[in-house]
């Protein structure tokens, strides 16, 4: 699916889904929430979450005093959900409108946070083009957090096929650029009691040799 269709798909798909209706839906993404404590290393750090649409991700983070949290959808919709449930808090946060395969990252981003978006890319060239993007946004030493379903789960998902991997597939994706510090199996339970099966993967930037030389002279 090339980009101005995924636009038309998402754009379509939230105007027509109430938000706690969304298979996705968490009132509180607890996992999401353990994994950025656990590698941020201060409130200030830059966030962003990819494809985080109406995700309630971005309140969570927010009222636990993050300073730097920027959410990117491809989904003017869902963007403005998020804006509206969030009040006057959603002027805290960085919305950006777009493709994450069409974003131009401009500031270094300490932690890349995405739950719901990279599945959908089953074409090997949009994970590799991802990965490039990922690479170049996030700073060295800095994380990427990324879920698939796993190996085991749904074929598909919102009317789309699905990309199913294993922590070691995700880990593939992202090198050399990324190295896999840690992997969870997380059982999401839908707003229907349907059971998904995710696997989570936390990848940290590895530092290119030749700067490491550098800083080494």
């Amino acid at each position: 699916m090339d980009q101005p269709a995924r636009k038309i798909h998402w754009e379509q798909f939230y105007a027509t889904h109430p938000e706690q209706e969304l298979s996705w839906f968490e009132s509180v993404p607890a996992l999401s929430l353990e994994l950025i404590h656990g590698n941020a290393r201060a409130k200030s750090d830059s966030i962003v979450d990819i494809g985080g649409g109406s995700s309630r991700l971005v309140d969570c983070l927010i009222e636990k005093g993050y300073s730097s949290v920027a959410v990117l959808d491809i989904s003017p919709h869902a963007l403005a959900t998020a804006r509206e449930r969030m009040g006057t808090d959603a002027g805290k946060v960085r919305w950006i409108e777009s493709d994450v395969l069409a974003w131009h990252c401009t500031l270094p981003v300490d932690l890349w946070h995405d739950r719901a978006a990279y599945h959908f890319f089953t074409d090997e060239k949009d994970r590799t083009a991802y990965a490039k993007i990922a690479s170049s946004a996030v700073r060295f030493g800095g994380t990427l957090i990324v879920a698939t379903f796993a190996i085991d789960g749904p074929k598909s998902c919102s009317g789309l096929p699905a990309y199913r991997a294993s922590a070691d597939m995700i880990a593939a994706d992202f090198a050399p650029a990324f190295e896999l510090v840690e992997s969870r199996v997380h059982d999401h339970v839908t707003p229907l009691g349907t059971v998904q099966h995710f696997q989570i993967a936390c990848l940290r930037r590895k530092q290119d040799s030749l700067v490491a030389a550098s800083i080494e002279r």
